[in-house]
């Protein structure tokens, strides 16, 4: 990255959503299992899809379930012309909002044409199952022109016999991945918080007001709302304030539970920010226990808090609670 300007990378965040099903979204989901749709009907007798749990007029549960065609008309619809991953087709394509024949309120989904010209309202359409259904709404892979006879095979698709017993077919709950794709751009504060790091040092900002020590920088200090701007390096030790001990595995751990994450205040600094602490039994972590920082060799230094592989303990008594209350 360059010396000047501000810095920025990619930020992925990934994790499985998981949610277990009620008896009516359970319902709908083992029918798509088997191709087949099913919608709500209301109290007021709108019968929507997919089908809510619970009726917005009279609050009830909606158990009346009924059966809808896979074949419906486009009401409204957006092009997309640069599919991104994720999404149900790789190739530029519609959503819409469809109304299948039997209901009364439209579902979104897409239509895959060949071009924008082919969109409009009013467009009758029909579903395009997968080859091997789930219980997820992406059973249906998608719509297409019901003009279209190319894909009478799989449009057309019978509902799958399935054996074993019923309640152990039905689908109970989902898990749904998400990927959230960044540029995390640092602020000019940040940027030089950051390739102080990679020089090996901590950098901070003083208000020129209240003389608080921020770090990592704001840029502006949250209790007088002025620029800060007089850089000050602290030290790679401190005091422990608040703590957590992590006893609960999941999904891209890097550290074997249970280990801790906790609140530092480093010396001369106003504010505490988070890192782990490591080279000491969790169960031993405590409030006011000094620490200083473990940093990575050199040659693998950037601009990142990784630098800092984590904190442990000093050979120092305990901080006196009154030294750090203020910051807890």
């Amino acid at each position: 990255m360059s010396e000047v300007g501000t810095l920025h990378a990619p930020l992925k965040v990934e994790f499985d959503y998981t949610r277990s099903l009620g008896p009516t979204l359970s319902a709908f989901m083992s029918a798509l299992r088997r191709r087949q749709v099913l919608g709500g009907r209301l109290s007021d007798g709108t019968v929507v899809v997919p089908p809510p749990e619970y009726d917005p007029h009279t609050l009830d549960p909606v158990d009346d379930l009924v059966s809808v065609a896979d074949e419906g008309v486009v009401h409204s619809w957006s092009w997309v012309p640069e599919p991104v991953a994720g999404q149900p087709l790789d190739r530029p394509f519609a959503f819409a909002l469809i109304l299948l024949e039997g209901a009364d309120r439209p579902v979104l989904h897409a239509v895959a044409v060949e071009s924008a010209d082919q969109m409009e309202t009013g467009l009758r359409v029909r579903a395009r199952w997968a080859q091997e259904t789930v219980g997820a709404m992406t059973d249906i892979s998608w719509f297409e022109p019901l003009e279209d006879d190319s894909t009478d095979d799989l449009a057309e698709a019978p509902v799958r016999e399935q054996e074993g017993d019923p309640a152990d077919l039905a689908v109970t709950g989902i898990v749904t991945p998400v990927g959230l794709d960044y540029d995390y751009a640092a602020s000019p504060e940040e940027s030089s918080f950051f390739r102080g790091l990679a020089d090996g040092r901590i950098l901070g900002q003083r208000c020129p007001v209240c003389q608080k020590v921020y770090v990592p920088p704001r840029g502006a200090c949250p209790v007088d709302g002025v620029p800060t701007s007089e850089e000050v390096e602290l030290p790679d030790h401190g005091t422990v304030t608040t703590f957590c001990i992590v006893n609960v595995p999941f999904l891209g751990q890097k550290i074997e539970p249970p280990y801790v994450s906790a609140y530092v205040l480093l010396d001369g600094a106003d504010i505490a920010f988070l890192h782990l602490i490591l080279g000491i039994d969790a169960a031993d972590v405590r409030m006011g226990m000094r620490v200083r920082a473990v940093w990575k060799p050199p040659e693998e230094w950037s601009t990142t808090i990784e630098n800092i592989s984590h904190f442990e303990p000093l050979d120092e008594p305990d901080a006196d609670f009154e030294t750090y209350r203020q910051h807890l």
